[in-house]
């Protein structure tokens, strides 16, 4: 068993920056992994660039947020603001459009169940599953040299198109419907959703041959894995983080799958406290790529039209995101630096003759990411008590053709003209791109609510 969580905090140093007040460096590294001490919960299933745990702690306590506090994180993807506000016994509440994440960050933060119920749901889980593969001649315990003689199940011809080709072996893929089915005998039950997830993160971590970087791609092609006993790994981690809780209280935290532009259909008016988030940055990340095929293998997604259907509730925030019928822009017209940046993407699409489809949206996606995050703040205003804090994570981009997007800094731009006052932007990290050969800024943008006037 892990070592229980414990409060870890980092010193925060002060320094001068140039347009606004005062810069905060938080020094916690140059990178976002998680610490060991923090893998409880966060590790059933997290994003490979979510931001660490310890990035919350800090805002929470620089925030003064204590047990009578609400914490939103409206861009809430895998759970790390939800988890680390419950572990402080702080109640949360997240919005999340994706599907699967949505579902992820549901399960991380319900800790109801009796650990020794999920134990005995595992067992016998594993145990059926593991007869079923023998009756067909598969022994999941070792990896078969030879081909198996049972023809091999597959998913449906419109599920299969919706997956990153390769993104799975046809034997690991088998096993795992196979697994799926004995899981899902147990639908309805408290044990089964915690097995579900437990699965999708096999799926991403050790099942499939996808492998992350600054992209999702495919890796090295495994022919075969224990697909069981990679599961059974899964599951005896969330047990083993349900035994550090059991029996104490903490609060009730909430999830809804829902779009951070249209917050008040789900977040009562003045409401929040504080918000920690960390919105899509404006790039040709697909985020829903990063989640697909745990998505469609679970049946989080059936086909492509089910999934542009759920892409339309996303801030658009890249070209393969984006539809004819899109109007956030109307938002930003008055921002000049968003124009500015708009501008100077065509101009270089122009200059180097690039003519393709997404190329020729460049400009417009710009427009529309800080639109919907123009009306994101705006609708925000609805939901936030008067002295609210805001903590945003966001990061510089040049995916557009190299032109330099200062995220951080057109967003407190746009707050500032909403009526929120920018205390700072602090320094997450650097890191280094090198599409442009410079160091590109990760931040957070810290703001306050006064209240209507």
């Amino acid at each position: 068993m892990r070592k229980q969580y414990f409060q870890y905090h980092l010193p925060l140093a002060l320094s001068s920056d140039g347009k606004l007040p005062v810069e905060k460096s938080n020094v916690i590294g140059n990178n976002n992994s998680i610490m060991p001490q923090d893998r409880a919960f966060h590790d059933w299933y997290r994003f490979v660039l979510s931001y660490p745990p310890h990035l919350v702690r800090d805002y929470i306590d620089d925030f003064g947020l204590d047990e009578q506090s609400t914490i939103l994180d409206p861009f809430c993807g895998t759970g790390t603001t939800l988890v680390e506000a419950k572990l402080n016994r702080i109640r949360a509440i997240g919005l999340e459009a994706n599907p699967f994440p949505h579902f992820a960050s549901t399960v991380k933060i319900d800790w109801n169940i009796v650990p020794d119920e999920l134990q005995s749901f595992a067992i016998q889980v594993s145990e059926s599953a593991y007869a079923e593969l023998a009756n067909q001649g598969i022994k999941d315990s070792q990896v078969l040299i030879s081909e198996p003689k049972v023809e091999l199940r597959t998913l449906d011809k419109q599920a299969t198109r919706a997956l990153i080709k390769n993104s799975i072996s046809p034997l690991p893929l088998h096993k795992t419907i196979v697994l799926l089915e004995q899981i899902n005998r147990y639908q309805g039950a408290p044990s089964h959703k915690y097995g579900i997830l437990a699965l999708g993160n096999a799926l991403v971590t050790a099942i499939g041959n996808l492998r992350f970087g600054p992209e999702v791609g495919v890796g090295k092609i495994k022919r075969d894995v224990p697909v069981v006993a990679i599961w059974m790994h899964e599951i005896s981690k969330v047990i083993d983080d349900l035994r550090l809780v059991h029996g104490k209280s903490y609060p009730k935290s909430s999830v809804f799958l829902a779009d951070a532009r249209e917050l008040p259909k789900a977040v009562k008016e003045n409401s929040i406290d504080a918000v920690i988030t960390s919105p899509p940055y404006p790039n040709e990340k697909d985020y829903t790529r990063i989640t697909r095929l745990e998505s469609v293998v679970l049946g989080f997604f059936k086909d492509m039209s089910h999934l542009r259907g759920f892409k339309k509730t996303l801030l658009r925030s890249n070209t393969r995101g984006v539809y004819k019928a899109d109007d956030d822009d109307k938002w930003v017209t008055d921002i000049e630096e968003v124009q500015r940046l708009a501008t100077a993407i065509e101009a270089r699409r122009i200059e180097l003759g690039k003519t393709s489809g997404f190329e020729k949206m460049y400009a417009r996606v710009a427009k529309l990411y800080f639109g919907g995050m123009a009306r994101h703040f705006s609708e925000l205003t609805k939901i936030l008590k008067p002295g609210a804090k805001l903590a945003y994570v966001v990061g510089d981009q040049a995916s557009y053709l190299r032109v330099m997007i200062r995220t951080g800094q057109i967003l407190t731009d746009i707050a500032e003209k909403l009526g929120y006052q920018v205390e700072r932007i602090d320094l997450f990290r650097t890191r280094f791109a090198t599409a442009t050969q410079s160091e590109l800024r990760e931040e957070v943008i810290v703001l306050r609510w006064p209240g209507k006037s």
